[in-house]
């Protein structure tokens, strides 16, 4: 299961994290985010242990959605030690994103 990340927790969940960290920002309101959901579910699941992944709601943490310079919903960012290794916007399927965790 997808971690909800939010200010108080996002530096020990993401930043301090031992493993890499796909992080989802997204939005209730936001269509291709719904449709994105049930995946990442499924890539938290598949990847337990190996990559955490997590989701940011947007509406609750504008701060972090500045800090990462989220202009468009969905987002991904991928973390590596602390600092986004890869990042991607947009409604994609499964195999896309595991490609950017593979890699």
């Amino acid at each position: 299961m997808a971690i909800e990340l939010t200010s108080e927790n996002f530096d020990a969940e993401v930043l301090n994290s031992k493993i890499p960290v796909l992080v989802d920002f997204w939005a209730p309101w936001c269509g291709p985010c719904k449709m994105l959901g049930p995946i990442i579910e499924q890539l938290a699941a598949e990847y337990n242990g190996k990559v955490k992944i997590g989701k940011v709601n947007v509406d609750n943490e504008r701060e972090l959605a500045l800090k990462y310079n989220v202009s468009s919903i969905p987002s991904l960012k991928f973390f590596r030690n602390g600092t986004v290794a890869n990042e991607a916007v947009g409604l994609m399927p499964a195999d896309r994103i595991r490609e950017m965790i593979d890699n």
